[in-house]
């Protein structure tokens, strides 16, 4: 794996714990298989029994998940695994080192150690990668008399029953998101990896979210049409801490860590306040050295920007523990300041002072993290094209193309895509530019990129012959969405403002940041156009990707959405995608048109693919919509029984995010204007709901049409992000950009086999 690597004791602590640690995760998505309301089952997910769409013979292709090398699909149902059918390992392998339950003792805890083993603390393996199973606490003598795995797995009155208690729950690592086939050892069969054809760091690149989050894939109901807006190798990270916004980013990949922490001590600074000040530093762990250098007691952190919104910003450190928080550790606290899935509750900020008191995979996890950055320090290399099988067919041999590659890049694309960048850099440094005054500093740096002076001197900087070498090609800088135009709803997140979920894993500078200004919005039915301003206070910018390996990451944008998706990990069918979606991104008139104004929208929207239900089980209904019930359910469910809520039919056609952005909490407005707009929302979609609901059986898209036309105004204006458009912008060296002339053909095709090269 990873290029077979040398590592020391630390680093492969370090990988052991992103393949492999959970952090007690198990019991969130334990929970969530219940208020999912049966959508979403990771022991389904991990079964190959007959019937179910996707086993081990076609994981990869159907879910996009890793099957884990030495593990074979299950025959039957297992026994000794209360009749589930699980993946079982090959006695050819071994055993698992993870499972070695008095080398790693599991957490004794309820039926653990009692009606069941105790287990390991890594768990047990599941045959997926990142995926690990633990034995339920709650699965005591009276849970085990009433398990039926028949029943749970054909029985949908059984296992969407509320009560019911698995025998096992599945704990997630952060390697479930992040490993994925080596672009240079690609499997001959995907579905059968080994073992050298896998990376660490690549990202979950070929992940359904909408399979995996969702074992039926039913798309009648709406959350998987929200799930199938996530294009494959994208997950929207507030999913479970969710802000009521739709936005769908693709899983990064980890390259090159040394770079990019080099320009972290160059234009990272960051000031921590308050509970930021309680992340943990390499300083804590490390007495001596360079990573002594990137923290400065009492606030000063010099640091990368780990989410594509720039929001993570407290130190390296503090980003890879809170990842864990956001995967389900120390779920029992976690989901007190939010609820799950659902959303329409008031956040709060989970506090790292209350995790290091009470929380002990929190402490154990926050003593680990160290070991995982020295690992990424280790094997965080990039994936060059000339070293995979075939890749040297794909590379130009005329060097007067490439070198006016090079030019190119240097004049259009280097000033967000290169570390290296002439110094003095205005507005930028010293230290980079945070806080209240960053769009200044933002403005004076893009301006001097436009100059001949920046050109000079960059094109030398790309012509050397080292250009490529300790070169994260990013500046890891934050963006305006104003320059980009690309769609606003992930740099819209609120997780990380001021009083939200994530308070203190953003630093102050972040929660200063100046609105990023004006950006234009368009009507998902007509296409005429409307302003939106965007909110300060952190939101509305997105650092630039790295553009290691841009040859293997495909398609292209922070949702994926420029490019064909190919499901094969293969080299040619790697570039097959790349020449797609580059052509694509610098020709933008080939990029696919919305399904229903091709000629008024500036791109796609995601737009639902059949007629669909919503469905909230009164239980699960946060108490400002629970006028949405009926009155006798809503006073007295002893009597009349707890109703669910069901808005729909909603028609094919609608556009995802019309839904998804609702601002359900009132949070883009005043704390004074709260109220009054929570009430805003509560009457919309009671109308909505009793307008559909009196609509005949079978009612046809145009009848549930004109009833969301009715209040369509009203949904437009109470969106968090009403921006629906997933593929539009990145316009730069297009006719699409009129701030410099468009390049031409040929400058765009010498820039394609330059960038081939990274």
């Amino acid at each position: 794996m990873d290029g077979a690597i040398s590592l020391s004791p630390e680093e492969i602590k370090g990988r052991n714990m992103w393949l492999a640690w959970t952090g007690g995760d198990d019991r969130l998505w334990d929970t969530l298989a219940t208020t999912s309301l049966g959508t979403l089952d990771f022991l389904k997910t991990i079964s190959s029994r007959p019937g179910l769409k996707a086993s081990r013979s076609n994981r990869w292709n159907y879910l996009g998940l890793v099957n884990e090398p030495c593990y074979t699909q299950a025959s039957g149902p297992d026994p000794k695994r209360y009749g589930l059918w699980l993946d079982t390992r090959d006695p050819a392998c071994g055993p698992d080192p993870f499972e070695n339950e008095k080398k790693y003792p599991g957490v004794k805890l309820g039926a653990r150690g009692k009606t069941l083993p105790i287990g390991s603390f890594y768990g047990y393996a599941t045959g997926i990668v990142g995926l690990r199973l633990f034995p339920n606490p709650a699965f005591d003598e009276k849970a085990a008399k009433r398990w039926d795995p028949e029943r749970y797995y054909n029985d949908p009155a059984y296992y969407n029953d509320k009560n019911l208690v698995r025998p096992y729950r599945v704990g997630m690592s952060c390697g479930f998101c992040h490993v994925g086939p080596n672009p240079l050892k690609p499997p001959a069969d995907p579905e059968n990896p080994k073992w050298e054809n896998l990376s660490s760091n690549v990202g979950a690149q070929y992940f359904w979210i909408d399979r995996v989050f969702a074992w039926q894939s039913d798309m009648s109901n709406f959350p998987v049409q929200l799930f199938h807006a996530s294009r494959p190798g994208t997950l929207d990270t507030s999913l479970i801490s969710t802000d009521n916004i739709n936005n769908p980013r693709s899983m990064n990949a980890v390259y090159d860590l040394p770079s990019r922490m080099a320009a972290a001590q160059r234009w990272g600074r960051e000031t921590l306040r308050g509970g930021e000040q309680n992340n943990k530093q390499l300083n804590d762990f490390i007495s001596s050295g360079p990573l002594t250098n990137f923290y400065r007691a009492p606030d000063l952190v010099e640091t990368p920007r780990v989410l594509k919104d720039g929001a993570d910003s407290v130190g390296i450190l503090g980003a890879l523990n809170r990842v864990y928080l956001n995967i389900g550790l120390y779920s029992e606290e976690w989901t007190k300041h939010f609820r799950p899935l659902v959303g329409g509750q008031d956040v709060s900020p989970i506090e790292i002072k209350t995790a290091n008191e009470k929380s002990v995979y929190w402490q154990v996890t926050q003593q680990q993290t160290p070991n995982m950055a020295l690992f990424f320090l280790k094997s965080t290399a990039g994936h060059h094209l000339k070293d995979a099988p075939g890749g040297d067919a794909y590379l130009t041999r005329d060097q007067v193309q490439l070198e006016r590659g090079k030019t190119v890049f240097a004049d259009r694309c280097a000033r967000c895509h290169s570390s290296k960048i002439p110094q003095p850099a205005p507005g930028l440094d010293p230290n980079g530019c945070s806080g209240k005054d960053y769009l200044n500093c933002w403005n004076r740096y893009w301006a001097w990129t436009k100059t001949d002076d920046f050109k000079r001197k960059m094109q030398v900087i790309v012509h050397e012959p080292d250009f490529l070498e300790n070169n994260y090609l990013s500046t890891d800088q934050r963006v305006p969405v104003t320059l980009l135009k690309t769609n606003a709803c992930s740099p819209l997140a609120t997780n990380a403002i001021a009083g939200n979920i994530w308070d203190n894993f953003s630093s102050s500078t972040y929660k200063e940041l100046p609105s990023a200004g004006t950006i234009t919005v368009y009507h998902p039915y007509t296409g005429e156009q409307s302003a939106f301003v965007l909110p300060a206070g952190g939101r509305g910018y997105t650092r630039p990707p790295s553009l290691i390996s841009a040859w293997s990451t495909a398609p292209f944008l922070l949702n994926n959405s420029v490019g064909t998706f190919d499901p094969s990990p293969s080299v040619e069918a790697r570039m097959r995608s790349f020449q797609d979606a580059i052509e694509k991104l610098l020709w933008p008139e080939r990029r696919d048109k919305d399904s229903l104004l091709p000629d008024k929208l500036p791109g796609a929207m995601d737009r639902t693919t059949q007629q669909s239900f919503l469905s909230i089980p009164a239980g699960f209904i946060p108490p400002e919509l629970r006028p949405l019930l009926s009155p006798g359910s809503r006073l007295l469910p002893s009597v009349f029984g707890e109703e669910s809520i069901r808005i729909g039919p909603i028609p094919s056609g609608t556009p995802v995010d019309l839904l998804a952005n609702l601002d359900l909490l009132g949070e883009g407005v005043s704390p004074e204007e709260r109220p009054a707009r929570q009430q805003r929302v509560v009457r919309l979609l009671v109308k909505l709901k009793f307008d559909l609901a009196a609509l005949p059986a079978g009612a046809s898209d145009a009848e549930a049409q004109r009833v969301f036309a009715n209040v369509l105004p009203e949904m437009l204006a109470l969106s968090k992000c009403p921006d629906y458009v997933a593929n539009r912008g990145h316009y730069f060296g297009t006719s699409y950009y009129p701030e410099e002339p468009a390049l031409s053909d040929s400058d765009k095709r010498a820039l394609i086999e330059f960038i081939k090269t990274f």
